[in-house]
């Protein structure tokens, strides 16, 4: 059996993937996300999540955090395209700059906060948390877990204890769909 071409649709932020199947976008030219303090993020353009691989590209000003330390059940992948970060992982501090590669085993804590970089994200999505169309986590209990670090904390990338975990992104504005703004342009 052959495998359908996806339909792509274009709207006012960019091109969306609207249906199951192959394709290709340019990421200059697929809808985006923002939030202020949060970044801008892109999972290729897609209201249809990838079955088993979850892939996104993440542009991150300094200071501002990938996501908040947490642990999942599936590993996740990073590599730094541009820039520089800082990867908080199981508590401890490394420096990252381009071509870097990050490897999660399931449930390493971490987290990556931008000095500014632009990151790419690729996860297994065997026992993933699902990820709502706001951009945040909907995760079902057990998948995931945002833990109380003081490095993260100290980040920007932490929570406070007593946070409950539907409240680890609740200081963020929701991401909001925007059209690709130049932002990659300073990578090469």
């Amino acid at each position: 059996m052959r495998a359908p071409q996806a339909r792509v649709d274009e709207d006012e932020q960019g091109l969306v993937v609207k249906s199951e199947g192959w394709f290709v976008v340019n990421a200059r030219e697929i809808r985006w996300f923002e939030s202020e303090g949060w970044g801008r993020f892109s999972n290729f353009g897609g209201d249809m999540l990838f079955d088993q691989l979850g892939i996104g590209i993440t542009v991150l000003g300094p200071g501002q955090p990938l996501s908040m330390y947490h642990w999942e059940s599936d590993e996740e992948n990073f590599l730094i395209l541009s820039g520089t970060a800082t990867l908080i992982v199981e508590g401890q501090e490394r420096p990252l700059r381009q071509w870097d590669f990050v490897h999660c085993p399931p449930h390493a804590e971490h987290t990556i906060v931008g000095g500014p970089c632009v990151v790419l994200g690729v996860g297994s999505r065997e026992r993933h948390t699902e990820i709502g169309s706001d951009g945040r986590r909907t995760g079902r209990e057990g998948e995931s877990e945002y833990t109380v670090n003081e490095t993260a904390i100290r980040h920007g990338a932490g929570i406070e204890p007593g946070t409950r975990q539907d409240e680890a992104y609740a200081r963020f504005p929701p991401r909001t769909p925007v059209r690709y703004g130049g932002w990659l342009d300073w990578l090469f």
